[in-house]
């Protein structure tokens, strides 16, 4: 195998595939970076659970492949001057790197023992841009169960309509909710649920553009090709809490506060809660203001927000990074806050539709002043 390429380019690729590299396994293959010239070079990490491929260019003038040490091999290409870079891997899988007046030989290994990753070629493509596909992710998968427990809330799931794509996670605590509305209806249902892993992987891939990134549903696994680069996962499996329920819909007391201001509010009484040091945050809905209050064994914190509306002095506690965290997740610079007394969670919601989204927070019970 012989090919040359520009650092540069190898150097992105590398970063990419490397993300999806087993770093301990008992099938020492997946330890390291498969590599295959042919039509251009590609490069893939697989640690069983999720792949990464990334295709780049290069002149490719001795066809083959063979698995590459990813950290060593990752580390030589990283230091190399700017410029081409030229790979050879000859029958006992030396590979000779060179680029200007730097060269390295290691080992490769045969590729004939690398796993086969899961097809999914045979599906329909849904396409979405890419800055819409990030706000999905970015905009839920902060809410999704850590505790392995749980294992189907550990994803976010999708629901495909024909107008519409929604992304929904729930931990126990709190739900977020985000959803795109596409301009060409999409003709079909699905249902699925992605682990949050694979998508944290997507989500550093796709990049603000009006590009688009598709998705392609297998029965087991999920194929994302985002650009150069194309990732697939396993698809978790069981039964998702059916959100509609439990999401309260008809509240009677409807607020309306700026995100920006009532975020730095809540991130002000945050200051002295911590993980070590945890209270909730004691919020008071008054008429046009909203009061907020803590207290833990660093000290005590206070702070108001202005909102529009009477929240008939309902007095409710909430664990401030939840609040927090769905806060910098909303896209809209104001958001509707639906209450319905101190017992019940807080709901937030868009003040107009040019956006769709919902963001619910359960509430913590808090001891009487």
């Amino acid at each position: 195998m012989r090919f040359t390429c520009e650092k540069s380019m190898l150097v992105q690729g590398l970063n990419i595939a490397s993300r999806t590299v087993a770093q301990k396994s008992s099938l020492s293959v997946i330890e390291g970076i498969l590599c295959k010239a042919g039509m251009g070079l590609s490069l893939t990490g697989y640690n069983m659970e999720t792949a990464i491929t990334y295709t780049i260019e290069a002149e490719v003038t001795d066809p083959g492949d063979c698995i590459l040490p990813a950290k060593l091999f990752g580390d030589i290409i990283r230091r190399l001057p700017e410029g081409p870079v030229t790979v050879v891997v000859d029958e006992n899988h030396k590979v000779s790197i060179r680029a200007g007046y730097a060269s390295f030989t290691i080992s490769a290994e045969s590729a004939e023992d690398y796993p086969e990753l899961p097809d999914v070629s045979s599906g329909r493509p849904i396409r979405i841009p890419m800055s819409q596909l990030k706000d999905l992710i970015g905009g839920t998968i902060f809410a999704v169960e850590e505790n392995q427990s749980r294992p189907i809330h550990t994803g976010v799931k999708f629901e495909i309509g024909s107008d519409h794509i929604t992304a929904v996670a729930v931990d126990g605590f709190r739900l977020a909710r985000r959803t795109y509305h596409p301009e060409e209806a999409l003709g079909r249902e699905l249902n699925f649920v992605v682990p949050a892993a694979g998508l944290k992987e997507v989500e550093k891939i796709l990049v603000d553009s009006e590009e688009a990134a598709s998705f392609t549903l297998g029965s087991k696994h999920i194929l994302f090709q985002i650009g150069n680069a194309t990732l697939v996962c396993r698809l978790l499996e069981g039964n998702f809490l059916d959100w509609r329920r439990v999401v309260p819909a008809n509240c009677p007391v409807k607020l309306v506060a700026n995100v920006g201001d009532l975020a730095s509010s809540v991130d002000r009484v945050g200051l002295i809660v911590s993980e070590k040091h945890m209270s909730p945050v004691r919020c008071v809905f008054s008429n046009q203001v909203l009061n907020m209050r803590t207290n833990t064994v660093i000290g005590a914190a206070e702070d108001r927000c202005a909102i529009a509306g009477d929240g008939k002095e309902l007095e409710i506690g909430f664990n401030v990074r939840y609040l927090a965290e769905a806060l910098r997740a909303i896209p809209s610079e104001e958001v509707t806050l639906e209450l319905t007394n101190g017992l019940s969670p807080i709901v937030m919601t868009p003040v107009d539709d040019k956006h769709d989204f919902a963001y619910m927070v359960l509430p913590v019970r808090i001891k009487n002043s």
